[in-house]
């Protein structure tokens, strides 16, 4: 039955019929007009991508947890908690080095607190808390609480007995030794353009103000953590993608034997990983580590069709076939494949855009169109850049 089927599709193919009014539509773009027009179509598509995808973002652009639509229970219960209280689990903190015993120096308080008042004045962030507070606030109150003494004393007395009681009422101040405490800044939420800010404040602030006694160390706490992650993908981001590719090329020149189908090939890659990240803008998505991988994957899976049919289309046209035939012969052996493979990747994933998980939602959506335009990106570009490329081919 199955071979009955194949010799009948073949049959159809060459009548035109069934599947081969679609080879036979795909096959006009071997002609120039039509090669004109896919291969114009695709250089508008990249540059307007490219322009959209120039606003794309280094980590979360949502407050509370991003995997979440902002209506699920947790985001809500989040945002009541962070606009209610001046506290929350987003904590971005500034180490301060010293020298053992150096942490309750007076120009070491003095330095965090002017490193507090700093961060305060950002939008996003709700408050500071450090030693130079404690210390504050105690000091007055050995004082009947007059304002007066809310200060940073210069005794080194009053700075000492402050650190005593410090260590029992806030021991997550400062270390045992004293040689190491935190600035830590609640920030209300932790999206990239907030981290952007506070890294930015703390870097120059730790660049203008550290000395051999008193180094400012970036950064701990959950924000601080996330947003040193930010910086690592941003610069593994394109790297990543540039080795990706430069893999693809390598194998593909060993494959094809020939840069023009090199070009071909890897050309309709490009398009689909810049058209990926305006999807990305488009969505709201941020490149982070869980959406890393997936710009790579779009090019792995999308060099698997260009193998596909220019591994016959080359030998076709090698054998002395023009490039019209070569690649219509490749449609009709593989085109099959192609679509197969094509269509059931993104069958299987588009389904998740109805997930009530919005990361899982983004990544059906992001994956299906990959899936999709790798497909027809393969069957289209793959004929219109091989008329300007590989009209000609050399016979074995």
């Amino acid at each position: 039955d199955a071979a009955a089927r194949c010799i009948k599709d073949d049959k159809d193919s060459e009548k035109g019929k069934g599947l081969g009014k679609i080879w036979q539509f795909l096959d006009r773009f071997t002609e120039r007009r039509w090669a004109l027009g896919a291969v114009g179509v695709a250089l508008a598509l990249a540059l307007g991508g490219f322009v959209v995808s120039l606003q794309l973002q280094i980590g979360d652009l949502d407050p509370g947890a991003p995997e979440l639509r902002r209506e699920s229970r947790y985001n809500r219960d989040n945002a009541f908690i962070t606009g209610n209280y001046s506290l929350s689990s987003d904590q971005f903190a500034v180490l301060i080095k010293t020298p053992k015993e150096g942490c309750l120096k007076y120009e070491t308080l003095v330095e965090a607190d002017r490193l507090g008042w700093a961060l305060r004045q950002l939008p996003g962030v709700q408050t500071t808390v450090s030693l130079a507070d404690a210390v504050r606030q105690i000091t007055a109150g050995t004082s009947e609480g007059s304002p007066k003494w809310l200060t940073i004393s210069r005794n080194q007395d009053i700075l000492n007995y402050g650190g005593q009681q410090a260590s029992t009422n806030n021991p997550d101040l400062f270390s045992a030794d004293c040689s190491l405490m935190p600035v830590i800044a609640y920030l209300s939420d932790h999206k990239a353009e907030t981290l952007e800010r506070v890294v930015r404040v703390a870097d120059q602030f730790a660049k203008e103000h550290s000395t051999p006694e008193r180094q400012f160390l970036l950064a701990a706490g959950s924000a601080g953590i996330e947003a040193a992650t930010n910086i690592v993908v941003r610069e593994a981001n394109h790297r990543m993608l540039l080795y990706v590719y430069l893999a693809v090329i390598v194998l593909c020149f060993v494959t094809f034997r020939n840069w023009r189908a090199v070009l071909v090939a890897v050309l309709p890659l490009a398009l689909t990983s810049i058209l990926c990240e305006a999807l990305m803008v488009a969505l709201g998505m941020g490149v982070k580590v869980a959406t890393l991988p997936v710009i790579a994957l779009g090019v792995g899976i999308g060099v698997d069709y260009a193998l596909y049919l220019l591994s016959v289309q080359l030998a076709q046209q090698r054998a002395g076939a023009s490039l019209a035939e070569a690649y219509q012969h490749a449609l009709r052996f593989t085109g099959k494949v192609v679509a197969l493979v094509g269509v059931t990747l993104a069958a299987g994933v588009v389904c998740w855009a109805w997930s009530p998980i919005k990361f899982q939602a983004d990544m059906g959506i992001l994956l299906t169109f990959m899936f999709t335009l790798n497909m027809v990106g393969a069957l289209v570009l793959i004929p219109a850049l091989s008329h300007f490329l590989l009209r000609k081919v050399a016979r074995a």
